[in-house]
């Protein structure tokens, strides 16, 4: 079987991170959604809307975010569309938080955990989706990237707590860990299979902090920056940042692999791999 090209730059800059989306030799067709992190209030790390002008502009996309299930300033469509105002992503682009309208329910074919996934309704207004996400640490899944994009990033607010409580949404923070990530990974192959080829994803391996882009409160970035990488595969492209963290020279790049493997968080990418989106077998392609 062909191994999953995942392309690559030490090179952190905006022009790379359209370079590193041309790389892929893919046109995404018809409306093009593209998935960011608005990033929490108060939050330091999350990547700047800037920083993606680029790729965006490129793809003439359309910026959306989805609802929180938990207390912040994005659990409520109206205080989610003022932090974008705030966090100037809706000065350079048009903005769309997809669950504004509601769910739309989505089936999940191979569903381990779940079998169905609650999206944001305004899904079905795009034909592809290019999926931009900032690596890093997760204080629940371990570390955050692709899959996690997929999965919670493009769940409506109510799906969070679905997904998160393993199919019980009462459960969302004490439903069992393992069953939690199973459950992502069986939300993740539900958006695959609804834009059906028409998504690519890029990585980017900067401002790497044990946190979220969730937390109003997070640690600050504790392992130099790596990178960016892309691919249409985005269990590869998860797998391939997985071991550059492990393969870095940087000696404080423990804290992150404590936080990844304390939460067991490759289980994500070995269940989604199970699921068939996408393969942990992968050609490192250095531009």
């Amino acid at each position: 079987m062909e191994k999953s090209k995942v392309y690559f730059t030490r090179n952190i800059t905006s022009e790379n991170v359209l370079k590193m989306y041309k790389v892929l030799n893919i046109e995404l067709q018809g409306r093009v959604c593209v998935k960011v992190h608005s990033g929490e209030a108060g939050n330091q790390n999350y990547l700047k809307p800037l920083f993606f002008k680029d790729v965006i502009d490129y793809v003439n996309g359309t910026v959306v975010e989805c609802n929180t299930a938990y207390d912040g300033e994005r659990n409520t469509t109206i205080k989610h569309k003022k932090l974008m105002d705030e966090h100037e992503w809706t000065k350079y682009f048009n903005v769309d938080i997809m669950d504004s309208e509601g769910d739309l329910e989505l089936d999940i074919k191979n569903g381990k955990v779940i079998k169905k996934n609650f999206v944001g309704n305004h899904i079905k207004n795009y034909d592809s989706m290019l999926v931009l996400s900032h690596f890093k640490g997760h204080p629940m899944g371990g570390y955050g990237g692709a899959l996690k994009q997929l999965s919670i990033g493009c769940a409506s607010s109510y799906g969070k707590a679905y997904i998160h409580g393993a199919g019980v949404p009462r459960d969302i923070w004490t439903a069992d860990h393992d069953k939690f990530l199973e459950s992502m990974s069986d939300a993740a192959s539900s958006v695959v299979d609804y834009f059906k080829g028409n998504i690519a994803y890029i990585n980017v391996m900067c401002n790497m902090s044990v946190d979220c882009d969730c937390c109003k409160v997070a640690e600050d970035p504790c392992i130099s920056d790596i990178g960016i990488l892309s691919s249409t595969d985005p269990v590869a492209l998860d797998k391939a940042c997985i071991d550059l963290v492990y393969n870095s020279s940087d000696p404080n790049k423990d804290h992150l692999i404590e936080r990844i493997e304390s939460r067991n968080g490759t289980h994500t990418i070995y269940e989604a791999n199970k699921r068939g989106i996408g393969s942990l077998e992968y050609e490192l392609i250095e531009i």
